[in-house]
């Protein structure tokens, strides 16, 4: 059973063209996203829950990652000149080959529907269709109201209410909730990990965070060696500091920090919660790391009355 088997379900009855996925970051869209599409392409028995089979062609080239009727698109995470992108956007480049000139994505989507599925059916997944910038959207929206060869998209969101209104009003919705926590636990269990309380508590039932459980488990490990170091002393915190900026993952430190400050005073939080934001403001602007950590860790030091 998938752990949104139901999503697989309501996809499978489904007889348009466009699903708008949305949910909290991390609760599980790309894998429900990835699970409508093995299931619209097996080839085999499929489950009671309308879930791909899993052993034929289709379900094994999916796990391999190199389905050839499935296209992720997503946003450009470099520029061009190769430093991380400071603002989120699939441009029109990404839909349109000509349009792509610093040749940033590899398979553009007019040229991917332009040759028929090898299986069943090909499946655009765009995560984070709040980034499409309103020339993709409008070029997509030619390719959603008459796809070729019946093609299905998949449009991911956080918040329908950032996604444009034009790709919106052209997709069903289905809302991808939280899973409780005994869900999560069962399939740490059948991944052969064990049952952990801390990790369950910060998953908060968003089924993705169980996809990089070492990352995870590395920033709060990270976090709550801040933490302790910050009531030791200055120098303590600065070395704690100067640790963090080494190991730091914009991915999961951020939220391992705000989950470790859970319990301390709200007015607490709020001025940590600043600090956080102005050090990720400043590793975005390309400010120094070293003093932007440290910096950091004096601001959170007197968010906690410490300094």
């Amino acid at each position: 059973m998938t752990l949104h088997a139901p999503l697989v379900e309501q996809a499978d009855a489904f007889t348009g063209n466009a699903l708008l996925l949305t949910g909290p970051a991390r609760v599980g869209k790309r894998a429900a996203a990835w699970a409508i599409a093995a299931a619209q392409n097996c080839q085999g028995a499929r489950g009671m829950d309308g879930a791909a089979c899993g052993v034929c062609r289709s379900c094994a080239a999916l796990a391999a990652g190199a389905h050839p009727d499935v296209l992720l698109v997503e946003p450009r995470a470099t520029t061009a000149a190769g430093k991380a992108a400071r603002r989120k956007l699939i441009p029109i480049g990404a839909v349109l080959e000509g349009r792509d000139k610093g040749r940033e994505y590899e398979t553009h989507v007019y040229e991917f529907l332009e040759v028929r599925p090898s299986f069943q059916r090909r499946v655009v997944i765009v995560d984070g269709a709040e980034y499409l910038g309103p020339e993709a959207a409008n070029a997509l929206l030619k390719l959603v109201e008459e796809p070729p060869h019946r093609a299905l998209f998949l449009f991911l969101a956080e918040d329908r209410r950032s996604v444009l209104p034009t790709i919106v009003s052209r997709s069903a919705r289905l809302g991808v909730a939280p899973l409780a926590d005994h869900t999560l636990e069962s399939a740490l269990l059948r991944a052969g990990h064990p049952a952990d309380a801390e990790l369950i508590a910060f998953a908060a039932g968003r089924a993705g965070v169980l996809n990089d459980l070492d990352g995870v488990r590395a920033a709060l490990e990270d976090a709550r060696e801040l933490d302790n170091s910050l009531g030791v002393g200055l120098l303590s915190a600065l070395e704690a500091a100067e640790r963090l900026e080494k190991r730091f993952d914009p991915a999961w430190h951020p939220e391992a920090l705000r989950f470790t400050w859970r319990e301390r005073p709200a007015y607490q939080r709020a001025r940590a919660d600043t600090a956080l934001d102005a050090l990720q403001g400043a590793l975005e602007a390309y400010a120094s790391p070293s003093l932007s950590f440290q910096v950091f860790a004096l601001n959170v030091r007197d968010a906690f009355g410490l300094s």
